[in-house]
């Protein structure tokens, strides 16, 4: 008994199933061909990488190019028009005016794809079925049942390209189950049903085939996209994160003078007043402050170490343009011929700007040392009155480039800099082959004294 009851319950269970099955397939196929079916969705002109395959175009015309779907849809649907018009005049016994009513309804669907695809398919399947009913009930007008045949078939395909795969299935059993209930409704039967269905499948799949692949191609194009951009966002974070890494010592550099200078001017004066002590006493204070909570913050950034300021663990000083020989030396060592130009006459310029430069210099060589071997290279740097202008630039390369593993920060990280300083920069391939990285970095003349005065 409890075994009966077992089954009984696994039995229901199925049907349940099946019941929600065969609900959800009604409920898609009522949302795809019922539920707004002559809602406005034009089609789309093409896209510049689609039009870019037109280059035996005149360039006049290029721009109309995107618009050549549209124009063909409509001329074959002129060209069904005028047809259907000629043949069915001279074929049947219809006047001329029911010739090019009927007519408009076989050719107008095909037009009508461009903006409401289903709507389309409606319409087309209407004309079709009279013609069916037609051909059944007067046994003439095989020509227009044979041409609504055609275009209905036709009017399907787009809407499947227009659309998404599953309508193929969708508007095939809905065409076929609207034909079966006429022959079955009219005693006379037509023997072209049979044909028609085979036809119509053989015409649809590779249609959904082909919507399906674009689908899918669109999509692995989204992802690609996305995945470029997001790998673009986390480089320039990590960029970022590494200029203030260096900068954090060029800041605390800069506090810790601060903080010395405030504690040491009461000693430098006889008789200190009791104000000016506690001014210093404040200003030494708060340099330690803003020094402690500096170390903090960018601590996070400079290392997945949080206790990377701990004075077990000292930090390098940040290299400077007084660097660049042992820069120059090291990419020499490893096979690369650099001439260095330097023109104007060099004076201190802030640590920040420092920095940046040999940074761009480092980054420029580097690139040149990946992407060009063989080349030479010639690294300029003009000290001009209002900044320090840099132009790295290499010749083409003599042999091949091993692949790169990674995706590198290279210019993507040069132009961060130059832009954090207010500055300008170009980077881009030359006449010769080679490449080219040129900025120019402002600096105030106040800025130079202050410098100058540190130093």
């Amino acid at each position: 008994m409890v075994c009966v009851n077992q089954t009984t319950h696994s039995q229901r269970d199925d049907l349940r199933s099946e019941a929600r099955l065969v609900r959800g397939a009604l409920n898609r196929l009522r949302q795809d061909l019922i539920v707004d079916a002559f809602t406005f969705r034009p089609m789309l002109p093409l896209d510049d990488a689609r039009v870019s395959g037109w280059s035996w175009v005149p360039q006049r015309l290029r721009r109309h190019v995107r618009w050549a779907p549209h124009v063909v849809l409509a001329a074959v649907a002129a060209m069904v028009f005028l047809g259907t018009t000629s043949v069915m005049a001279r074929a049947s016994a219809l006047s001329f005016l029911l010739a090019t009513v009927f007519s408009f309804l076989l050719a107008a669907p095909i037009a009508l794809t461009l903006f409401r695809p289903v709507g389309a398919f409606w319409l087309s399947g209407g004309a079709f079925g009279f013609a069916m009913l037609a051909y059944i009930v007067t046994g003439a007008g095989s020509s227009g049942y044979e041409i609504g045949f055609m275009t209905h078939t036709a009017v399907m395909v787009l809407v499947v390209l227009r659309t998404r795969p599953r309508l193929a299935a969708e508007m095939w059993l809905v065409t076929m189950a609207a034909s079966a209930v006429l022959v079955l409704l009219v005693p006379r039967t037509i023997s072209d049903v049979a044909p028609f269905a085979v036809l119509s499948v053989m015409v649809l799949v590779p249609a959904a085939a082909i919507r399906a692949w674009r689908e899918e191609r669109q999509h692995v194009v989204e992802t690609q996209t996305a995945t470029a951009e997001e790998r673009s966002r986390r480089t320039l974070l990590e960029e970022r994160a590494l200029i203030a890494r260096e900068l954090h010592d060029v800041v605390a550099h800069h506090m810790s003078v601060i903080a010395i200078q405030a504690e040491a001017a009461p000693y430098r004066v006889k008789d200190t007043p009791p104000e000016l002590a506690t001014s210093f006493s404040t200003i030494r204070e708060n340099a330690v402050a803003a020094l402690t909570e500096l170390r903090r913050i960018l601590g996070v950034v400079r290392s997945e170490d949080p206790d990377a300021f701990a004075d077990a663990d000292p930090e390098a000083p940040q290299p400077t343009l007084a660097s660049l020989d042992s820069l120059l030396a090291s990419v020499r060592s490893a096979g690369l011929e650099v001439e260095t130009v330097i023109t104007g006459s060099p004076r201190p310029l802030p640590q920040g700007v420092e920095l940046s430069a040999y940074r761009i210099v480092q980054e420029a060589l580097s690139n040149t040392l990946r992407h060009a071997p063989g080349a030479e290279a010639r690294v300029e740097i003009s000290y001009v009155l209002g900044g320090i202008g840099l132009r790295i630039v290499n010749g083409r390369a003599s042999r091949l480039a091993k692949p790169s593993p990674g995706a590198g920060h290279g210019v993507l990280g040069m132009r961060e800099r130059v832009q954090m300083l207010g500055g300008e920069m170009t980077a881009d391939h030359t006449e010769e082959g080679g490449f080219e990285v040129a900025a120019f970095i402002p600096v105030s003349a106040a800025q130079s004294a202050a410098e100058g005065k540190t130093a």
